[in-house]
């Protein structure tokens, strides 16, 4: 389906890109815990939000 050369670049693509996004996270973790603090809460209402909408289209289809 794809050839060695486009999975070798696929694979170094990852590696590259999770290296670096691992790298400019670590870099601005002091900022983060400055300007999202709490952000964890809007994460924990939003994945409430799914799940509610989940319960209501089962809900629904019985």
């Amino acid at each position: 389906m794809f050839s060695e050369g486009q999975l070798i670049f696929a694979l170094v693509f990852i590696v590259v890109f999770v290296g670096a996004t691992i790298w400019v996270y670590r870099r601005d973790a002091s900022l983060h815990k400055t300007f999202y603090k709490g952000s964890y809460r809007v994460l924990i209402a939003f994945l409430l939000f799914v799940a509610f909408l989940f319960f209501i289209k089962g809900y629904l289809k019985h």
